[in-house]
């Protein structure tokens, strides 16, 4: 593949990637909901908050109550295996595609010298 080249996405590729974003976006939103509920924070800190913990940077300051602390706990580890596993879950049919081409071409390699160390 030239640089040139576009990537075109099968249609279960973009299907996946949809479930994937929409399984990103609703950890996101009830993070976001339960942060502003039991935090009393306003919705801007309320989505920062959430998204420091989803992409593992942790809380970006400290929560005022018990109840937002164990929500925070509860939401760090649902949100890290849901961003990690909506990622993985999205990329996976390329990373396989790009290893199996790889794999193909190093296989080629492999023949193209065994034939020219066979006829010296």
């Amino acid at each position: 593949m030239t640089a040139r080249q576009s990537v075109r996405l099968t249609k279960a590729a973009r299907r996946r990637l949809g479930y994937a974003l929409v399984g990103i976006v609703v950890v996101l939103c009830v993070g976001a909901l339960g942060f502003h509920a039991l935090a009393g924070f306003d919705a801007v800190n309320s989505v920062y908050f959430e998204s420091m913990l989803a992409t593992g940077q942790g809380p970006p300051f400290p929560l005022p109550n018990d109840a937002s602390k164990i929500f925070a706990s509860v939401m760090a580890f649902v949100s890290v295996g849901s961003v990690v596993s909506a990622l993985l879950f999205a990329v996976a049919p390329v990373v396989r595609q790009i290893w199996r081409t790889s794999i193909e071409y190093v296989e080629d390699e492999v023949r193209t010298v065994e034939h020219d160390l066979e006829r010296h």
